[in-house]
């Protein structure tokens, strides 16, 4: 059974490592890569810290050597997807703090180690150690919102726990609040945004509409979040106040 356990997380990763490596150009933001970001958080709640890091460096390394990605692929997603796995150990089983681990990881570790990289053993000039920052931060918001999104549905359904249980990974027991609530509508609109940069990038869409969309949904996503919170605090309070 431990055997056969450790051949379906070897299956599992390769799935991840495959998917990664597909979707990844395909589902790419100028400037961001959001999609490796999503894999590392998702492997890291499947699978565990180290596991994460396997599958972000596997990914890297092909990326590289049959795409001509530059070591970005590498300190781009090294730092963050083992950070994602470590944070959400430490948080037992928060899944926004497995995003958080991500963000600083990738966003301000993995950024900042790019510069030496990319400027002493890629030959880069014009760069500083704050450079990638922006960038980096901005795609594992967007990565990172997808795969909080995309993992909390999962867990209000109990199909996470499940699947963390047959690949003998660690489980926590999930409680949906008005907070993983908010936050789940707020990353959705990280979802419109790479639909609609997607289709603006594929379909060359031009004029003002297009150019503001992907930012106005993120903005329009994260009010209503925010307002679907308070409302739901505001009722509670109300209910208690009036069994009172």
């Amino acid at each position: 059974m431990k055997n056969s356990r450790k051949v379906l997380k070897m299956v599992v990763l390769a799935m991840m490592v495959a998917l990664g490596v597909v979707i990844s150009p395909i589902l790419r933001v100028e400037g961001m890569c959001p999609m490796a970001h999503f894999i590392n958080v998702v492997c890291s709640v499947l699978l565990g810290p180290w596991y994460s890091l396997l599958c972000a460096t596997l990914i890297g390394v092909i990326r590289m050597a049959t795409m001509g990605i530059p070591p970005l692929a590498l300190t781009g997603a090294v730092f963050g997807a083992f950070l994602s796995g470590v944070f959400y150990r430490l948080s037992k089983g928060k899944i926004i703090c497995a995003v958080l681990g991500e963000i600083i990881g990738t966003g301000i570790i993995g950024a900042i180690v790019s510069y030496p990289v990319m400027t002493f053993i890629w030959g880069k000039e014009g760069l500083t150690w704050l450079f990638y920052v922006p960038s980096f931060i901005c795609g594992t918001l967007i990565g990172g919102s997808i795969a909080y999104a995309f993992l909390r549905k999962l867990a209000d359904n109990g199909m996470l726990t499940s699947i963390q249980n047959t690949l003998d990974a660690k489980s926590y027991t999930y409680r949906s609040s008005a907070l993983s609530n908010a936050l789940t509508i707020a990353a959705f609109g990280a979802v419109v945004f790479v639909v609609i940069k997607l289709l603006v990038t594929n379909f060359n869409l031009t004029g003002a509409i297009w150019t503001y969309l992907p930012n106005a949904s993120l903005g329009i996503f994260a009010a209503a979040g925010m307002i679907y919170y308070f409302v739901r605090k505001a009722k509670g309070i109300y209910e208690i106040n009036q069994s009172n």
